[in-house]
């Protein structure tokens, strides 16, 4: 790490500095947060820019999901297939702290930037590396994207109706779920390098970050005697919990969950049902889950017969877990989040105004960083070649010329 944390030393990362080779989700995701905590992270691209550009509009460089998670990045561009941009990253590397790249085992091998080459060039270095099985084992070379990873790792298999074929989740849950983990995995062996001085290699499997998350799934193999775990619907995925449900009301739906007797019995306050407290079919947790069916039946015909917020409201007074069912237009302009400064509005050159994510870490006693839009491909050649690294203008013209940057 430099002496110099820079203008933001109140940061926990200011003063590191990430080379980002990650591509898509998974890598940018886990960079970004960085960038958020005060690091330098410099985006390395090759010259057509990575594949998340390649699905924008024609005639624009950046699409929603690359600008999301690559601001507040410098923007380089650089050929690793041409021996001078191999060289010129092995230059960046030796003064940097942290290399990240997503790419498929094996690749920065073959482009003879692997972690046994770059670790010889800084012995600091922290190598993270993101794939979908990992960097060994039988199916280390299976392609991975966060589709295929959700069919793999079980989570396709219990997603969905009981009636209904095997479902994806709807959002990129493995990719930033892996993402996440890679953040931790780099921050880890940063704090073990403050101790040991050493640098190491740290890698995370997408289906190995995603397993956890089938806990009460997995739980129901062990309850059942092996059985297999059904596709529950919106019912917990261990069929231990009711009421838990999406209930319809007259106007959308609302999620409801009971944790303790307590909200069991505040349901049926708020719902006008004070006549089933001494129900004996549901005394407990465990014979509600018996009779889940009129459980649910219960529930839904007082649900259905109120308004969405309406229900929410008289839900929340009686102090039962419960949300309303919003749309991604709803959650976009969210207030709570707008306030607390996790969603914010900008305007990036390309896409115009913007709602865009900040960090959800929140580093007490440190100001705001101020969010900068996602680069342009080589927007920052110079600044970094020349700046950062050092490279006089004709040394960087020459790069540019040769097709390196």
């Amino acid at each position: 790490m430099s002496d110099d944390r820079g203008t933001r030393p109140d940061l926990p990362l200011a003063g590191v500095t990430v080379i980002d080779l990650g591509q898509i989700y998974q890598g940018p995701y886990a960079t970004l947060l960085m960038a958020k905590a005060g690091a330098r992270v410099i985006k390395v691209e090759p010259r057509r820019g990575e594949p998340a550009r390649l699905r924008a509009q024609v005639g624009m460089s950046a699409t929603f999901p690359f600008a999301m998670l690559n601001s507040n990045k410098s923007g380089v561009s650089l050929d690793l297939k041409h021996p001078d941009g191999a060289a010129l990253l092995k230059r960046m590397v030796a003064k940097a702290d942290v290399l990240l790249e997503n790419f498929a085992p094996g690749v920065m091998d073959r482009l003879g930037l692997g972690w046994d080459v770059l670790r010889g060039i800084n012995p600091r270095l922290i190598y993270a590396s993101g794939t979908g099985y990992g960097l060994d084992g039988p199916d280390r070379d299976n392609l991975a994207m966060d589709l295929t990873v959700q069919a793999a790792s079980g989570i396709m298999s219990i997603t969905g109706f009981p009636d209904g074929p095997p479902v994806k989740a709807g959002p990129a849950i493995v990719d930033f779920m892996s993402g996440i983990h890679l953040y931790a995995a780099v921050m880890t062996a940063l704090y073990d390098r403050a101790v040991t001085g050493r640098g190491r290699l740290v890698e995370v499997a997408m289906q190995e970050a995603v397993y956890p998350a089938l806990a009460s799934n997995l739980s129901f193999l062990y309850n059942r005697k092996g059985e297999m775990p059904p596709r529950t619907g919106n019912r917990h995925g261990g069929l231990a919990i009711s009421p838990y449900n999406v209930y319809a009301t007259s106007d959308g739906h609302i999620a409801i969950i009971t944790v303790t007797e307590d909200h069991w019995q505040n349901i049926l306050t708020a719902i006008g049902r004070t006549d089933l407290q001494d129900d004996p079919r549901f005394a407990s947790n465990a014979l509600r889950v018996k009779h889940m069916a009129d459980v649910d039946a219960i529930v839904e015909g007082w649900s259905r017969t109120v308004p969405r917020d309406e229900a929410i409201a008289i839900l929340k007074r009686h102090r039962v877990p419960s949300a309303p069912v919003r749309n991604l237009k709803e959650v976009m302009g969210d207030r709570h989040m707008h306030e607390r400064g996790m969603l914010e509005e900008i305007d990036h050159p390309e896409l115009g105004r913007i709602t865009v994510p900040t960090s959800p870490l929140r580093f007490h006693g440190a100001d705001k960083v101020e969010t900068t839009p996602s680069p342009r491909v080589g927007q920052h050649n110079d600044d970094v070649y020349g700046g950062w690294l050092g490279l006089g203008p004709d040394e960087i013209e020459a790069l540019r010329n040769s097709g390196a940057i």
